[in-house]
Formats: structure tokens, sequence, C-alpha cells
């Protein structure tokens, strides 16, 4: 094999064959994540002493793991977020990193809408319930008439916007740097956060992960929300502060929230967000879809394949 790459991302067999063969028809040796979920340092540690490239998960990629990857020229992120990855970092290292935009979008869209409508219905409360033999009753409110807020307007965003159009609600939407057409093509009224926060009956949490907006959703944002309004974060779990997000819903301010993304991850059972009624909790499985995983397998296996024949990668950072 003349180069190899480590795939850290997981059930990358099982589920992008087709990325896999690719390399496997380029001579490269791919080495899969047996472990199922993130890779520690120690983990890391005793395999990228002779690694080429990396299709990486949401592990941690810096300074530390660099220095010990000798041979590393890229790595291509299997999702969207790179707060993983110190990019800075890696380009003085000579690593290049892209990502996978716009891979993954679809997936995460629609499985924003699904958590608003349990949050909103209490479904998974109600399921649980029933296989329990109970016939519990809940009086839940409906999306219809009601006001969407977006705190972020990238490409998932808008795919969630354009699939709220049947819903008949007003939906606004804050970006840092807003995007008009698309606002106007999708009937989006572009404001700033402060009136997304205030006005929002049902607000989305779509921001990047960056340092500007770690801790987004604070005890003071939280206050700025609409009474008995829903929380959903389908985006990273550093935006928000899960013990303020813990005392708006104890508190009685949210009516109820539903959450796919955790500070630390994997989280624990011993969460304080898991003991509260009112929250939908999944485990960061947004974009976790077959298409996306062939899209997003085939997407990064072709940006490392580019890195080693010169040619300039999609999504290069």
């Amino acid at each position: 094999m003349s180069h190899k790459v480590l795939v850290t991302a997981t059930n990358y067999s099982k589920l992008c064959r087709e990325a896999k063969a690719l390399f496997e028809e380029n001579g490269w040796e791919v080495v899969e994540n047996t472990f199922g979920r993130p890779m520690t340092f120690d983990e890391l540690k005793s395999r990228v002493g002779d690694i080429d490239a990396v299709i990486a998960g949401v592990d941690d990629w810096n300074e530390a793991v660099f220095k010990i990857a000798p041979k590393l020229k890229v790595i291509s992120r299997f999702g969207v977020g790179v707060d993983n990855i110190d990019v800075e970092t890696a380009r003085r290292h000579g690593i290049a990193v892209t990502n996978a935009a716009g891979g993954n979008s679809n997936a995460v869209a629609e499985i924003t809408i699904g958590l608003i409508i349990s949050a909103m219905r209490a479904i998974p409360q109600l399921h649980q319930t029933t296989r329990q033999g109970r016939w519990d009753r809940f009086v839940g409110e409906e999306i219809l008439g009601r006001t969407v807020g977006i705190l972020g307007f990238g490409n998932i965003a808008q795919k969630i916007a354009r699939k709220l159009q049947g819903f008949e609600v007003e939906v606004l939407a804050y970006d840092k740097y807003p995007n008009q057409e698309a606002a106007s093509r999708l009937g989006v009224t572009l404001a700033t956060s402060e009136d997304v926060l205030s006005r929002a009956d049902v607000l989305l949490m779509m921001l990047p992960s960056l340092p500007e907006t770690r801790g987004f959703m604070n005890a003071e944002t939280f206050a700025k929300m609409k009474d008995d309004a829903y929380f959903i974060n389908t985006a990273r779990g550093a935006l928000v502060d899960e013990t303020a997000l813990a005392d708006a819903l104890s508190s009685g301010k949210l009516r109820a929230a539903a959450i796919d993304v955790y500070q630390s991850e994997p989280t624990s059972a011993d969460n304080p967000l898991f003991q509260l009624d009112g929250i939908v909790t999944t485990p960061h499985t947004a974009a976790e879809t077959f298409e996306a995983y062939r899209g997003i397998g085939l997407l990064t296996a072709r940006a490392v394949l580019d890195v080693f024949a010169g040619r300039s990668p999609a999504n290069l950072l």
C-alpha cells in the first residue's frame, strides 16, 4: 500500500463502502476506528505515526497530535464543524484541512423539524408510557401560526426554512453575515439576534461553533426569550450553557427543549438535563442517515485523493 488513511468517523465499512473502495482502488490502506466513539489521544497516539491522511470524526486534532504524525498531510472532516480541529496549527504543520459542507444539510434539517414536533407534542414520552401499558394523555401545541427564530442562517438553516414553509409559520433569522437573497427567496425575515430571541415561539440554534459563539445561549440570553418558548439545538453543544438551559426548563421559562448535542460528548447518565421533564434528547445523531454517510464518505475521500494528486480539494479551509 502506498498510503494509509485513518478513519476516526465510525461505521465506515458499513456505511461508506463506496468511499472505502475508492481508497483501496487507488492503493490506499484504510485504518478504521473500532471503538464506536471518538478516539482518545492515547488511542490516536498509537496509530498516527505512519498515517498520511485522516477522515476525522469529532476527536481532537491539535498540536499534541500533529507532533507525533510526521507524515500527515490532510485532515478531511467527516462533517461540517471543525471546532475539534486546530486549523491554524494544522496549516503551520503543512496539513490541509477540509470539511463536508453541505453533505449532511438535509439530514440535519429533517431531524430538526422532527425535534420541534417531538418537543411540542411530547412524542418520545408518550411512546415510552404507552409501551409501559399506560394511557397517558398530553395536550400539546401546534406549530401552525407560530414564529420560528433561527440563530444562524447558513446552508442547514436555509434548508430548515424551506421545509418550514409548509407549516404556515413566520420565520426570523439572525446571521453575522446575512444572506438577503436567500432570505427573500425563502420568505425569511432577517433580524437582530435580540429580535430573534425575544420574538421566537420556537428558537433553533444553528450558529457555527467559534470562540465568539461559545456559550451564546446562557442565563442572560435564555431570559430574553418568550415565556413558554421552545428551544432546539442540532448545531453544537458548546454553543449552550447546559446549566442555564436546565434552569430555564426547571423554572418553567421554557416549555420544552430538544437537543442533539452536548457540552461534553459522549454525555453521561448523570447529566442534570436528563433529570428534567420536557426535554427530548438524542446522541449527536442529526447527520446520521444512509444518504448523508454515502455522500460525505465520497466527498471526503475525494478530497484526500485530490490533495495527494496535487489538485485543490473541495471545501478546503
